[in-house]
C-alpha cells in the first residue's frame, strides 16, 4: 500500500468551532484534572476531546496515527493548547475519560438550536421526537458489541431526535443486540411527543411515556389483540390523506392479562403500497393523543424518517465510519463528539446539516470560499426553505 501523505498545518480546517465550545471545554479540562491524582499527565480530556472534534472537519485525518500526527503540529498544539500526544497516550485515553460526561454538552448545545422554519409551521405537533437505533459495523476481537455472532460484531446507537429543530437530543450506545424499548425508557423525558416504529411496540413502554408527562405515536405489529371502545368519525382531510378508521380502543387481552390500563387511540392509514402478501399496506398508528386530528397523526408518523436521514448523514456523509477505538466508552466518545460535531454546523447555519453544507463549509475554512460567499450559500437555503 502507498503510503499516506504527512499531513501539514495548510491542510487542516475547523478551528473556527472550537471558539463555541470553548465554556464545555473548560468543563472537561476540570474533569481531566481531577482524576490527574499524580500530576503528571499530559493529555487532558479537552484536549482528546478537540482532536477527535478535528478529524470530524478534515477529511485528511482518518485514523488514530493521523490524528497524533496533527498533534504534532505547531498550531493544533496552539489553538487546542496541548502538547505532542503518543499513540499510547491516546489509546490510553479511551479507558481514562468517562463518555457520560459529553450527553451534557450534546444536550446543551442542542438546546442553543432554533426550530427550523419547517418545523414552526407544524402547529400541534410541539414537542415532536423520532426516536430510532442504528448499528456500527464493530471487529470481531470487539467482544462486548454482541450481535448475531462471534464474527459478526456490532454496535448500536439509540438516537433520540428532536424533530422540529433538526437535532440529536439524547443518546445511548450498546452491543448490537439491545432492545431498544430498554433504552428508550431510559432516555425518557417529560413534554416530549415520541414517534416510534413497530420495534418498541411494548405495554410497559406505553405505559411510561404518560406517567413521564409525555405521549407517544408509534406503528403497531400487525399481531396484537385489542377491545374496540369508540369508533371516531372521519372528516374530509382525514380521507384525504389515506386515513381508513380512526377508533379508541383498549391493547392487550383480559383473559391473558395483558390488558393495557390506559385507552388509547389507533389510527390506520393507507401507503399507497402493496405488502408482501399483494395486499395494500396499512398502517396502524396508536397515540395516547385523544385531541389531535387524524391527519396529524399521520403527519407526525411521516417525519419520523428524519431520524433515518439523519443516521445517514451522521454515517456516510460526517463520517462515523471509521472505528478509532475497540472499547465502549472510546467508541462512545466518538460517536458523541461526532454529535457535536453536527451540532456546531447546526448552530453555525441555522439549519439542519447536508452534504453541501459541509462542503461549503470545508471550502470556507480551507480557504477556496470567502466569508460572503459562504453567507450567500446559507441565505439561498433560507430562501429555499421559505
Amino acid at each position: 500500500m502507498a503510503k499516506k501523505p504527512e499531513i501539514k498545518e495548510e491542510d487542516l480546517e475547523g478551528f473556527k468551532y472550537f471558539k463555541v465550545l470553548e465554556p464545555f471545554i473548560k468543563k472537561l479540562r476540570s474533569i481531566g484534572t481531577e482524576r490527574d491524582r499524580a500530576g503528571n499527565r499530559k493529555l487532558f480530556f479537552d484536549q482528546y476531546g478537540s482532536l477527535i472534534l478535528l478529524y470530524y472537519f478534515n477529511p485528511i485525518v482518518s485514523s488514530l496515527r493521523g490524528i497524533q500526527q496533527a498533534g504534532e503540529l505547531k498550531k493544533v498544539q496552539r489553538v487546542l493548547k496541548c502538547s505532542r500526544a503518543s499513540l499510547g497516550s491516546l489509546s490510553e485515553a479511551t479507558q481514562v475519560f468517562d463518555a457520560e460526561v459529553l450527553k451534557e454538552v450534546i444536550e446543551e448545545l442542542a438546546g442553543k438550536v432554533e426550530p427550523l422554519a419547517e418545523g414552526r409551521n407544524l402547529k400541534g405537533l410541539e414537542g415532536l421526537t423520532a426516536v430510532d437505533g442504528s448499528l456500527l459495523p464493530a471487529l470481531p476481537k470487539m467482544a462486548w458489541a454482541l450481535w448475531m455472532n462471534e464474527k459478526n460484531r456490532a454496535a448500536k446507537m439509540h438516537l433520540v431526535f428532536e424533530v422540529l429543530r433538526g437535532v440529536p437530543r439524547k443518546v445511548s450506545v450498546t452491543e448490537g443486540n439491545a432492545g431498544e424499548a430498554k433504552q428508550l425508557r431510559e432516555l425518557l423525558e417529560p413534554g416530549r411527543l415520541y414517534v416510534t416504529d413497530r420495534g418498541y411496540t411494548e405495554y410497559l413502554l406505553f405505559e411510561k411515556i404518560v406517567e413521564m408527562g409525555s405521549s407517544f405515536i408509534c406503528r403497531l405489529r400487525g399481531n396484537l389483540k385489542w377491545n374496540v371502545i369508540e369508533e371516531r368519525p372521519l372528516n374530509a382531510e382525514a380521507e384525504a390523506v389515506g386515513i381508513q378508521r380512526d377508533c379508541v380502543l383498549r391493547l392487550g387481552s383480559k383473559r391473558e392479562g395483558t390488558l393495557m390500563k390506559t385507552p388509547l387511540r389507533v389510527v390506520e392509514v393507507r401507503t399507497g403500497k402493496i405488502d408482501a402478501k399483494g395486499n395494500p399496506e396499512i398502517l396502524q398508528l396508536a397515540t395516547d393523543r385523544m385531541d389531535l386530528d387524524a391527519e396529524l397523526v399521520a403527519l407526525a408518523y411521516r417525519y419520523r424518517w428524519t431520524v433515518e436521514l439523519y443516521f445517514r448523514w451522521f454515517k456516510c456523509i460526517l463520517g462515523c465510519r471509521h472505528l478509532l477505538s475497540e472499547s465502549k466508552n472510546g467508541l462512545e466518545i466518538q460517536i458523541y463528539i461526532g454529535l457535536i460535531a453536527s451540532l456546531l454546523i447546526s448552530l453555525w447555519t441555522g439549519r439542519k446539516p447536508t452534504k453541501r453544507t459541509l462542503e461549503m463549509i470545508c471550502h470556507y475554512l480551507s480557504g477556496w470560499a470567502d466569508e460572503e460567499e459562504l453567507l450567500a450559500h446559507i441565505d439561498r437555503l433560507k430562501t429555499h426553505d421559505a
